[in-house]
């Protein structure tokens, strides 16, 4: 390596791009691709950075399968920023096997808190741990050290462990102001709001307020008959019925829940489980079949009773009947919570962490940026969908695929 190029490096390492720069900047050796590659990853400049690094990978020799593996890590980050989630993760994988046995101990670790950061963004949280877990941070550098304890703060966060997400938080500041690196800073200061945002809404008597993760994580560990909106369940401290795959039932459950300690009318019942305009006597056995469904599938948590005008909740051993509802019910509201993060998706990454076709997504895009909600940048297969500033503000951590309760 020569000395102006460990010079960039080091310069990069510190944070001063535009000095990283000023040593590579008219060179187009394979070494020096690389390093603008870098730096231009963190100008923001994200095309132009990717095709540096790939025509760097190109020029390495057989014999720099490191240098190599350090190129595919530096793209597979830009891919990560970017939010081009459908790459395929082989690549990433055999670039850290191959930092690993050759010994380059840091970048194989940068490579793993890559994949699990790319989990954690599609709700594989298991497999996240998984990776994380094999992952000591003990050795690393300070800037290593804050990316390993965002992760860990991001699973805590989904995990509804409010006090490990601060915790990981504060260790996640504390390194990144070791490392002096103020894009790292500013991340885990913007991590950090996540906890001092509505995480969700407690529907209650008529009455609704907002909830920190704290308080929604101290709900579901109560004794509180909870219908919890996020995950399409009903919960009682350690026990849940899941109505995930039985969305009638849910809607009459959650009206049970909000007209609870009263009664809901039977044609309201049908109205909003059927979407019927007028209540005959086809919806009503119908919604009797449904209700006996209902009642048969909660009875370990609540009863079902029949009132004179319609239908009623009855909880057992619990105080309190509320709703967990999302901070904004909004349609679409699942593309609007992952676009909340601030960063710029494409259409195909947001159906890959949401599960769906990404037609499904490209409809729900087009209707939010009809009603001025999202906005575009880009054309073809390099468009990209974000909200307009402000962000809104609420978190969407429960919003996300792979919120667990515990």
């Amino acid at each position: 390596m020569d000395s102006l190029i460990a010079a960039a490096a080091r310069a990069l390492a510190v944070g001063d791009v535009l000095g990283a720069l000023n040593y590579v900047a008219l060179r187009e050796d394979p070494p020096a691709l690389a390093l603008r590659g870098i730096a231009m990853a963190r100008l923001g400049d994200l095309a132009r950075a990717r095709t540096l690094l790939q025509g760097a990978a190109r020029g390495f020799g057989p014999r720099e399968a490191v240098a190599r593996a350090r190129c595919v890590v530096a793209e597979a980050e830009i891919a990560l920023v970017s939010r081009d989630l459908g790459r395929p993760a082989k690549a990433l994988d055999a670039a850290r096997a191959t930092l690993e046995s050759h010994g380059d101990k840091l970048n194989a670790a940068h490579a793993g808190h890559l994949q699990a950061r790319r989990l954690l963004l599609i709700g594989r949280l298991r497999e996240a741990e998984q990776t994380l877990a094999g992952l000591d941070p003990a050795p690393l550098p300070a800037a290593s050290k804050a990316a390993h304890a965002l992760v860990v703060a991001g699973l805590a966060v989904r995990r509804l462990q409010a006090k490990l997400a601060r915790a990981a938080l504060a260790d996640a500041g504390r390194a990144a102001r070791q490392a002096g690196i103020a894009a790292l800073v500013a991340e885990v200061e913007s991590a950090s709001l996540v906890l001092d945002a509505p995480a969700a809404r407690l529907i209650s008597r008529g009455q609704e307020r907002a909830l920190l993760v704290e308080e929604v994580q101290t709900l579901l560990a109560s004794g509180t008959f909870v219908v919890d909106a996020f995950r399409y369940a009903v919960r009682r401290a350690g026990t849940s019925v899941s109505l995930a795959g039985r969305p009638v039932l849910f809607v009459l459950a959650r009206a049970l829940a909000q007209a609870w300690p009263g009664d809901v009318p039977r044609d309201a019942l049908v109205a909003r489980a059927f979407r019927a305009k007028q209540a005959d006597e086809s919806y009503r056995a119908r919604l009797r079949v449904e209700m006996g469904r209902l009642r048969t599938l909660l009875r370990p948590l609540a009863g079902v009773k029949a009132t004179t005008h319609g239908f009623m909740l009855d909880p057992r051993e619990s105080e309190e009947v509320v709703v967990l509802a999302r901070p904004i019910e909004d349609e679409h509201g699942e593309v609007l919570a992952f676009l909340a993060d601030g960063e710029s998706w494409s259409s195909s990454a947001l159906a890959l962490a949401l599960s769906t076709s990404q037609r499904s997504v490209q409809r729900a895009l087009e209707s939010l940026a009809a009603a001025g909600k999202v906005q575009w940048l880009g054309q073809g297969r390099s468009r990209r969908w974000m909200t307009p500033p402000p962000v809104s503000a609420f978190t969407t951590a429960l919003l996300l695929p792979g919120f667990d309760p515990g």
